[in-house]
């Protein structure tokens, strides 16, 4: 659990907080953390661009389904079709900074807001079925981190 505290300074521009994060340690969390505040200001953007073969596409946060890479080429699913990229997964991850982006295996990324159900497949494996019919493999070393996200 989270707790926060406001503390008036008058040395302190208000245009620019200065934010301190306590714990015992630091921990994967309190760096998720840390790392949120960092680009807060980043997340005030509702799209992302994306660098295609022929053009640079704005691509709204809300309609990204699943970003999914095979080899050097990421393809990213939205509601309105699949745009296909050269950048790496993990840059890609960095750059949308969300909560509800969230690693499903080493190849590819959900929003949970397109999480319809999961279910059990092969090998501890669990399959996520998404919207507009998406389905992607949830790899078994991911699944104990989608299910602390989704609270259960």
């Amino acid at each position: 659990m989270v707790k926060s505290q406001f503390e008036q300074d008058s040395q302190i521009p208000a245009d620019f907080p200065f934010v301190l994060v306590k714990a015992a340690e630091k921990t994967a969390a309190v760096q998720q953390l840390l790392d949120y505040i960092d680009n807060y200001q980043m997340l005030s953007s509702n799209a992302i661009p994306i660098k295609t073969m022929d053009k640079i596409v704005m691509l709204k946060l809300d309609d990204i389904v699943l970003a999914d890479v095979n080899q050097t080429t990421l393809k990213i699913f939205t509601l309105n079709g699949v745009f296909t990229t050269t950048e790496t997964l993990i840059h890609f991850s960095n750059r949308l900074n969300r909560a509800n982006f969230i690693q499903i295996s080493k190849h590819a990324l959900i929003n949970l807001d397109h999480l319809e159900s999961l279910s059990d497949s092969f090998s501890g494996n669990m399959m996520a079925k998404l919207s507009n019919n998406i389905k992607s493999s949830v790899s078994r070393k991911y699944v104990k981190e989608l299910m602390v996200h989704l609270g259960i």
